[in-house]
């Protein structure tokens, strides 16, 4: 079965799915993984942190393609560590994708989905504080509206830790809990990978904020490590 994981920045795909992603190759199911945004650039600086400034000045432009460089490279070496062989990685603007139309983005996922054919998405949940997360969500939704030779059968969604949770207005309440005892090292090590978006603990993405997270939805589930998801949109032929 062909599964699209589309995510709007590089470690999104390990922070909201990486165990279950493994769990999906282990299986010899084929996973693309699709990165839309580029990272790093809306923080406005040359080293990797938080600039409280938004103009950016041509050593800190030259020190961001740097830095895009060095992310997708970590990009590809947690795919890697996922068993993921199929990875796209785009421009979109990093925070920004609110100044692009949303026709454009939906064009982008269409073009992805006609060529490879998924039968299930995941992509971020609505609910998530990030813009550009919510932007993917309603342009995925927008993507896979139903017609009749669709290959999409199923759309599950997400959370982000630092992203999800801080959205406090708005709660993520997954249905689906998948069992990760055994692939959440192998997410760790592939988030470890993401050199410059690692986090200290307390962070949520650090790695013992991820094995806590990991711990908490077992207990919601009866495993000892869980990734949680929310069902969207399912099509069956048979009840």
């Amino acid at each position: 079965m062909k599964y699209l994981v589309i995510a709007a920045h590089p470690d999104d795909e390990i922070l909201g799915m990486g165990a279950t992603i493994k769990k999906l190759t282990k299986k010899n199911h084929i996973v693309k993984i699709v990165i839309m945004a580029t990272g790093i650039t809306s923080r406005r600086s040359n080293n990797n942190d938080n600039s409280f400034d938004y103009t950016i000045n041509e050593k800190i432009e030259k020190s961001s393609k740097k830095q895009i460089n060095n992310l997708r490279k970590d990009a590809k070496k947690a795919s890697k560590i996922l068993g993921v062989k199929n990875l796209d990685l785009f421009d979109f603007p990093d925070n920004e994708m609110d100044k692009i139309s949303n026709l454009e983005i939906t064009k982008k996922i269409e073009k992805i989905i006609i060529d490879f054919k998924p039968s299930v998405i995941f992509t971020h949940s609505k609910h998530d504080l990030n813009i550009d997360h919510r932007i993917l969500y309603n342009s995925t939704i927008t993507a896979t509206r139903p017609f009749t030779k669709t290959s999409v059968k199923k759309i599950i969604t997400f959370e982000i830790p630092s992203s999800t949770e801080w959205n406090f207005s708005e709660n993520f309440s997954p249905n689906i809990f998948i069992n990760i005892e055994k692939e959440l090292s192998f997410k760790l090590k592939a988030m470890k990978a993401y050199r410059s978006e690692i986090r200290k603990f307390p962070h949520p993405r650090s790695v013992e904020g991820l094995e806590i997270i990991a711990k908490r939805w077992g207990t919601v589930s009866g495993f000892s490590a869980a990734e949680a998801f929310c069902l969207v949109r399912e099509f069956k032929d048979n009840f």
